[in-house]
């Protein structure tokens, strides 16, 4: 498993006045962007080619990405220019092309320490792994996962029985990666197409065909980079990471 895509095209309003002159994946954690804290760690665990998908003021995500040393791994980007009037289905869309064979899929605003990207590497084979974690309680913005043993049964906001949450980061095989293309396809022509998220195809296929596996990653550390409140524990969870490196 060597190639990863990252959905980065968003603005991340919500994180306002932050991300009011630069996309939420080039907010600034300990010395490093988000970005550079999700290509880094996926550098460390062997993943050599990383495709990002830009949208908001993408020529910044461009230079921050020239600037970056990461020995052992190709990082280019794919442009979405309908990013302001669309959800992450087409962003999904229009990266068809690049999610073909064994690859990983990630969301923009996820961090991580390298021992999540791991787990999920070592995970038993399945068409679809989704990442998950379990936590004592939910708020209203996590996205939901409804599990019968390593089996998603479905996934969503608004779930009324779950026992966890999607941290947003995917593995495909090959098999995986072409059914869930087909299913973004079937999707994008339906009325609500742009405007639906790419975990909504995954709660259908888990739905329909039981082919979603989970990967629990209870107890390592991530986060999301959702609101300005997730500002102050993202920083003390980047500043953990930090020592460790030069400490390592």
């Amino acid at each position: 498993m060597t190639k990863v895509v990252i959905l980065s095209a968003g603005q991340g309003k919500r994180l306002s006045p932050l991300t009011d002159d630069r996309p939420k994946c080039l907010i600034d954690l300990s010395g490093r962007s988000v970005l550079h804290w999700q290509l880094a760690n996926l550098a460390s665990v062997g993943v050599r080619e990383a495709v990002v998908v830009t949208g908001f003021n993408a020529h910044l995500v461009d230079e921050e990405i020239a600037g970056l040393d990461l020995p052992g791994m190709r990082v280019r980007t794919l442009f979405n220019p309908f990013y302001s009037v669309t959800d992450n289905l087409a962003t999904c869309w229009m990266a068809r092309e690049e999610l073909k064979g064994e690859v990983m899929l990630l969301n923009g605003d996820t961090l991580f320490e390298p021992a999540v990207a791991e787990r999920l590497l070592a995970a038993p084979a399945a068409d679809i792994t989704l990442t998950i974690d379990r936590k004592s309680d939910y708020d209203d913005d996590d996205m939901k996962v409804r599990t019968d043993g390593d089996t998603l049964r479905a996934v969503g906001k608004t779930l009324e029985l779950y026992d966890g949450e999607s941290i947003g980061f995917t593995r495909f095989s090959a098999a995986g990666a072409s059914l869930f293309v087909q299913n973004v396809e079937t999707a994008m022509h339906g009325p609500e197409g742009l405007k639906r998220w790419y975990l909504s195809v995954m709660d259908q296929i888990a739905r329909e065909t039981g082919r979603v596996r989970v990967c629990s990653i209870k107890g390592l550390g991530w986060a999301e980079m959702d609101f300005p409140a997730d500002l102050p524990k993202n920083l003390a969870l980047t500043e953990r990471w930090a020592a460790r490196a030069m400490t390592g």
